[in-house]
Formats: C-alpha cells, sequence, structure tokens
C-alpha cells in the first residue's frame, strides 16, 4: 500500500497530523493535503496549527539538493487527475514538497510563489529557495513533463475553443433575461400609498428586469452581472471580437467541421438585419404616405373653401 493509504486508516482511528507526518516521514502540510484529495473524514478533525517553517538537509535528497521540511503550513489544493499530476505525486524520485513545487510551477510558472504553496515559507526564503530548486535535474524534468502533457491539451483543446468563440457570437440576451414594464404600488415614507377616495392602492408603471436563473443558461460567456441604483443589469463576452476570432479562424483552417455551421448562422443573422431594414423602410415609407395623404385632404379643404 502507498503511504497516503496507511496514513489514512491512521487518521481514521484518530491519529494527529503531526504524528501521522512523523511516522511516515513527511510533513504535516502533506498529510493534510492527503486527507483533501483522498477525501479522508472522522468525526473529529486535528487540532488547529500555526504556520511555521524549519529547514533541515535530508539524507538522501535527490541529486544532493537540499531539502526543506516543513512543520506546519497551508493545506494544498487538490490536484487534478487528468494534467499528469497523479503520476508526479507518485514520483519516488521527488519529496512530497518537491512534488508539490512541481505540480504549483507548471500551473503558474512562478518559482517563488510555488515554494511558499509547497513549502509554507515566507516569502524572503521562497525568494532564494524556489529559482534554487529548478535546477535540480528531477525537478527541472518533472516539470518539463507536466509542461508537455498542458501543451498537447491546449492543442487537442482548439475545438473547444471554437465552440466557445460560437457561442459567444451568436449568444441571444434573451437567454440570460426578461425585461418588460409591469405596476408596481407607489411607496411613501410609511409605505405604500393609498387613494383617499377609494381606498386602494395608487400603482404606476417601471421597467422589469428579470435575470434567468443561473443553472438555466451557459454561464461560460457571461462576463458580469451587477445590481446597482438602478437596477440589475448583465453584460455577455464581446460579441464582435468573437466575430473577428472565427474569420480568422475559418481563413486559415477553411475546412474545419464548424465553418459551415458557421456560415449558415450568420446568414441567418444578416436574413434578420435586412428583414428589420426592410420593415424599418416599409413603416416610415407608411408614415410618409399617412402624411401626404393628410395633407392633400387639407389642400382639399381649403380649395372647398375658397
Amino acid at each position: 500500500m502507498e503511504n497516503y493509504e496507511n496514513a489514512a486508516q491512521d487518521y481514521k482511528s484518530g491519529m494527529k497530523y503531526k504524528d501521522i507526518a512523523k511516522k511516515y516521514g513527511t510533513t504535516i502540510n502533506t498529510v493534510k493535503s492527503w486527507r483533501k484529495r483522498y477525501g479522508w473524514s472522522r468525526e473529529e478533525g486535528a487540532p488547529k496549527t500555526k504556520k511555521g517553517c524549519t529547514q533541515k538537509r535530508k539524507k538522501g535528497a535527490p541529486d544532493g539538493k537540499e531539502v526543506h521540511r516543513q512543520t506546519e503550513g497551508p493545506v494544498h489544493e487538490e490536484a487534478a487527475a487528468d494534467d499528469g499530476t497523479r503520476a508526479t505525486l507518485k514520483n519516488g524520485g521527488l519529496t512530497a514538497e518537491q512534488q508539490m513545487f512541481c505540480i504549483y510551477y507548471s500551473r503558474t510558472f512562478n518559482a517563488t510563489q510555488s515554494y511558499i504553496n509547497a513549502y509554507g515559507c515566507k516569502y524572503s526564503t521562497a525568494l532564494t529557495n524556489g529559482p534554487a530548486l529548478l535546477g535540480n535535474t528531477r525537478i527541472k524534468n518533472e516539470i518539463e513533463r507536466l509542461k508537455e502533457i498542458k501543451r498537447q491539451q491546449i492543442v487537442a483543446g482548439t475545438e473547444d475553443i471554437v465552440e466557445l468563440q460560437m457561442r459567444i457570437a451568436f449568444s441571444d440576451i434573451g437567454n440570460y433575461l426578461s425585461f418588460n414594464r409591469e405596476d408596481v404600488r407607489v411607496m411613501g415614507p410609511f409605505g405604500p400609498i393609498k387613494d383617499p377616495e377609494t381606498g386602494e392602492y395608487i400603482t404606476k408603471e417601471v421597467n422589469v428586469v428579470k435575470l434567468s436563473d443561473s443553472e438555466m443558461v451557459d454561464t461560460q460567456i457571461i462576463q458580469e452581472v451587477k445590481q446597482g441604483r438602478d437596477g440589475v443589469s448583465i453584460k455577455l463576452a464581446d460579441k464582435q471580437k468573437a466575430f473577428d476570432w472565427l474569420e480568422k479562424f475559418f481563413e486559415m483552417n477553411p475546412d474545419d467541421r464548424h465553418r459551415k455551421e458557421f456560415d449558415k448562422r450568420k446568414l441567418e443573422l444578416e436574413l434578420m438585419k435586412l428583414e428589420m431594414q426592410t420593415k424599418d423602410r416599409a413603416e416610415e415609407q407608411n408614415e410618409q404616405d399617412n402624411f401626404m395623404d393628410a395633407l392633400n385632404e387639407s389642400a382639399k379643404e381649403v380649395w372647398k373653401d375658397d
């Protein structure tokens, strides 16, 4: 069994973090990380600990590098299982802290902050030791492995990016909110106001905007939602930028499977615009015709009077 599996049994039996860390030759920080990552649970948790950091030279450290052992520190975030980090956590050539440093660095490319997250030390300590760890051959190789996986995921995710841009470009604000006019009671300093003659509440017509439930809409393309003095407002991702991105993408990738759908939906939008313009012109012409009819009728009356 792996250390974390044995440690899980100790945790469930009531053993404290520091005792588990001592038993398996690791840090309290790592034990806490195991607890969160693998969902350990028990009726009573271990007592709270203070943050701190001690530095020791560990015998048999990889490549002769100095390894800093954390006595207490922040809980690590759960590492994703599909981005290569599961293999990192099983890399026996690295200490638990070095494993976490590799994971953090592959995500942020910030050696100092990654060292702080992995070891729980002060900024001044991490400022020196973080960049120094990048010189460790095993750490460097592990980081390169994680970066390569990330690069492959980015290439494989091109289709997802296109679909996202398509959703933004053809998004409909009507899916996210509804707006109309409603009668509401007129409020006074002591509550709703009643008509002194009829005894009924006085009402007025106001504009009303209602947002759709977040569970029912594509929240990925919402850029901003805010409640202000003038009511609630919502802002979607920039549709024009999405259109521009898609146009350039399809110029370079004319055979992309999304191209046909994009052209179809773009044509539908153009037809809608044309219909609206035609309707506006027709209404404008109708108003002009009505004006001329009224003018002619007026002229007839004038000539009749003469």
